[in-house]
């Protein structure tokens, strides 16, 4: 799909979909970005803080890139098995109810969320996809998150500046 042209990497974990219809959709890293791009000397702790940092980096660069010349009544959406509903709203989105075909695509690639789930946690691990959520938000909405995300991305740099990075 990116060689399409129809999926935008903001970092190495975090990209976007083109907007369809007033939704825009945003993703985590795929099986291959996770089996390329984290290192797999690190253990399950520091992968963690590795995904999460590019995610925060993704979505700051996401913003940055959208807060000129879009509509900010675009809406953002994502679903997620990874996120919960606390974090979500401290970065600006709502919950929202997950339709039936996303739950059937959960489903259909559970192989590739094993997988990636255990990569993360650096030993075989399954999430809890019951605690699948669906979030969303207007780019606006988003827009006014931007000195939260820059704050949240300094403090994190700062605990963890001796830590390892990807490979």
């Amino acid at each position: 799909m990116a060689a399409q042209g129809n999926l935008k990497y903001h970092s190495a974990l975090f990209l976007s979909e083109k907007p369809k219809n007033g939704i825009l959709r945003i993703h985590g890293g795929t099986l291959f970005d996770y089996v390329f791009v984290i290192n797999g000397k690190l253990n399950g702790k520091q992968r963690t803080d590795f995904i999460i940092h590019q995610y925060l980096q993704g979505f700051l660069k996401f913003i940055e890139e959208h807060e000129r010349g879009y509509d900010d009544k675009l809406l953002i959406r994502g679903t997620s098995y990874i996120m919960n509903k606390k974090t979500a709203t401290k970065l600006g989105f709502k919950i929202v109810e997950t339709d039936f075909i996303h739950k059937l695509l959960l489903l259909y690639n559970v192989v590739n969320i094993f997988l990636s789930y255990s990569i993360a946690k650096g030993k075989l691990s399954f999430p809890n996809l019951r605690q699948t959520i669906t979030f969303e938000a207007t780019l606006g909405e988003l827009i006014k998150q931007k000195p939260y995300i820059q704050e949240l991305i300094s403090r994190f740099q700062s605990q963890h500046k001796k830590s390892p990075n990807s490979r």
